[in-house]
């Protein structure tokens, strides 16, 4: 075996241990939403946004990125913990075209989420049910939220959208204020 074949095969093993560690730390392995959520999602969301839009637990960037080109007025921010996909996420802001898109390696319980106008996760149960309390405190009247697969516990959506999908994913609009 080649030097450079044994320092790839160490590369490969790397980041899939890093990815399996951070997903057993964050609870959720970083999945991309896919193509036909994303579009159902896109399409519920209302066609003009103006402000901070977040996307948390932002994994590879693919959403993130559709939400740049979605509101190119509006400031999209990313927030991953996990290195491989977040690295992989600044490769695609990198060389892409948005330059309202920024994706930032932080925690996003740990970020102030009162400029949001729109707020977008896929996220898992628990973790809706902890940032369900975040949102109350810190989210202003009017803002939404959008979550695909996994519901905000005891809150009334707005709009739930069911995808033409194998597992008939849902997608969850909520606003603020209304919930």
């Amino acid at each position: 075996m080649t030097y450079l074949a044994i320092v790839f095969i160490f590369l490969i093993i790397s980041c899939l241990a890093s990815i399996v560690l951070w997903t057993v730390r964050n609870g959720i392995s970083p999945m991309p939403t896919a193509k036909k959520v994303k579009r159902a999602l896109l399409t519920t969301l209302p066609p003009a946004c103006s402000g901070h839009i977040y996307e948390l637990g932002s994994a590879w960037g693919t959403l993130a990125l559709a939400l740049a080109k979605k509101y190119p007025q509006s400031q999209i921010w990313g927030y991953e913990t996990s290195p491989i996909p977040y690295f992989l996420s600044r490769l695609i802001q990198h060389y892409s075209t948005p330059t309202n898109l920024t994706f930032v390696r932080q925690d996003f319980f740990a970020v102030d989420l009162s400029k949001a106008k729109l707020i977008v996760c896929y996220l898992y149960p628990t973790c809706m049910q902890r940032l369900k309390a975040k949102f109350e405190k810190e989210l202003h009247p009017d803002t939404l939220v959008a979550s695909h697969t996994f519901a905000i516990p005891g809150w009334k959506a707005e709009k739930i959208v069911e995808v033409d999908d194998l597992y008939k994913t849902k997608v969850y609009l909520y606003k603020i204020g209304a919930t």
